[in-house]
């Protein structure tokens, strides 16, 4: 059951769609450790989402290649693939920018965010013609009914605010640290003043 309304760290919100889940510094798991996830969609339902600071071994080349799509001489293709969670890690999907959207399946996730996984942004990557910004992640992080806000009560995670600078831009190993930042916490002196909601 998704509670009508969620306060957290002083936060408050009817659903964590659009914002930053951060593993709080104690969440010691192999696949969530020191993450943070993009909420791509939250409802009665559960939870989807990527993770924007891990990093497959493959780049824009593998992926354009094992499609054989003709690539613009003007692309970026060491871009590094994101692992975006552990559920179908073989599935591309895309964040980017924008307000609309062109292509076939796309997911409106906030005012200048959308998540497509449909291959003909894929085409129109390899023209040069993609959105202006944008993260390519393998896979997705998942959860059922009710099991998002019960680590939250677990003290699992904490929310802040997406940051575009930061999805798009940041280092990936300041990505966690940054996020952080966005609600005034310190993740190195945080993890000892923790306490349960």
């Amino acid at each position: 059951m998704t509670p009508t309304e969620i306060q957290f760290m002083g936060y408050e919100h009817d659903s964590y769609q659009n914002q930053f889940l951060v593993s709080m510094p104690q969440l010691d798991r192999s696949n969530f450790h020191r993450s943070v996830v993009l909420i791509c969609k939250h409802d009665s339902e559960g939870a989807i989402g990527i993770v924007i600071n891990r990093l497959t071994n493959h780049t824009m080349a593998d992926i354009f290649e094992q499609l054989d799509l003709n690539v613009s001489s003007s692309i970026n293709l060491n871009q590094p693939i994101h692992a975006g969670g552990p559920v179908y890690p073989e599935l591309g999907l895309i964040i980017h920018s924008g307000t609309a959207t062109q292509w076939e399946s796309s997911l409106q996730i906030g005012e200048d965010l959308i998540l497509t996984s449909s291959t003909d942004i894929l085409a129109d990557l390899a023209q040069g013609k993609g959105p202006e910004r944008m993260l390519m992640s393998l896979g997705y992080s998942g959860w059922d009914a009710g099991q998002l806000e019960h680590e939250m009560q677990q003290n699992s995670w904490f929310i802040t605010p997406v940051d575009n600078d930061i999805l798009f831009e940041v280092e990936i190993a300041h990505k966690w640290k940054k996020s952080a930042n966005l609600i005034g916490i310190d993740v190195a002196r945080f993890s000892s003043l923790v306490g349960h909601a």
